[in-house]
């Protein structure tokens, strides 16, 4: 049996994570480490990096444990060829995926998700739809995240999570905003233009389907296709919500469908936000 204080007092082991988005992702990850004996683990939703003490017999089985799930792994402490170790040197072990094909295609799917998300916002005023506009919260949300991993490639820890930070306050903004405007919304009791709630959900549903199908060929390098369409999916949950609410809304006559899909979306948003802003103050503690 391993001694767990002999664990404890071991360096700490960090890892790039890759395929994760959310707060969710996050526990799968240490659940999954957790489930081959490991205890001491923390992984960080603002910078996508997991922190834990482990033997070296261990990490393989860490590894495969949350590959298995879904995600990449990439070894943050090892010190670079020719090289002597730095306190600032967290590239990873393994960038041999981070191909100008694979940036080409995160850089369509920025620019799907925030350009999708800036018409969609138009299209939630033009519609009077609260549910459009939280909707948009999503793709902006999901095309920022993927932006700052872009962006974060071999950045330091600490200013990955200087960059997390600004991103969650941003978001949770935006978040809350479109709580406010849902909460005027059920004061005032304006009905939205079910026909173009649905026309904007179902095109939301198509940009996402886009978003997969492009990242799709890069799968085996990166996060694999489980990590891809588990995304897709929960998107397209939400975009199919906002057709349902349309519906619901033409049926009944009411505001009540758009106002209740707008604050389960913008809430699951904003406590998303949070888990970001949270994570990036603790790596910014450790970092300092």
């Amino acid at each position: 049996m391993t001694d767990r204080n002999s664990i404890s007092h071991t360096e700490p082991v960090r890892y790039r994570v890759t395929g994760m988005d959310c707060a969710s992702c996050a526990a799968k990850i240490e659940k999954a480490a957790r489930s081959v004996g490991v205890e001491d683990v923390k992984v960080s939703t603002a910078t996508q990096i997991m922190t834990l003490h482990a033997d070296s017999a261990r990490l393989a089985q860490i590894e495969q444990a949350v590959t298995a799930i879904g995600y990449q792994l990439d070894r943050l402490d090892q010190p670079r060829p020719g090289a002597e170790a730095d306190d600032d040197d967290e590239l990873p072990r393994d960038l041999s995926h981070i191909t100008p094909a694979y940036k080409r295609a995160l850089w369509i799917v920025v620019a799907l998700n925030v350009g999708y998300g800036l018409v969609e916002i138009v299209g939630g005023f033009l519609s009077g739809s609260q549910a459009l506009k939280a909707d948009a919260l999503d793709f902006l949300g999901d095309g920022l995240i993927t932006f700052l991993g872009l962006l974060a490639i071999g950045w330091s820890l600490l200013w990955r999570a200087r960059s997390a930070l600004i991103q969650g306050l941003f978001l949770g903004a935006l978040g809350l905003g479109v709580l406010a405007s849902t909460i005027y919304r059920m004061i005032v009791q304006q009905q939205p233009e079910a026909e173009l709630m649905g026309l904007f959900g179902a095109i939301a549903l198509v940009v996402n389907v886009a978003a997969a199908l492009v990242l799709i060929p890069h799968r085996t390098g990166d996060a694999n296709v489980r990590a891809v369409w588990l995304f897709s999916r929960n998107d397209a949950i939400g975009n199919a919500a906002v057709v349902a609410a349309a519906g619901l809304v033409a049926w009944t006559g009411t505001a009540w469908p758009d106002l209740a899909v707008a604050i389960v979306i913008a809430g699951l948003f904003l406590q998303s936000s949070w888990s970001i802003v949270r994570d990036a103050r603790n790596d910014l503690r450790e970092a300092q």
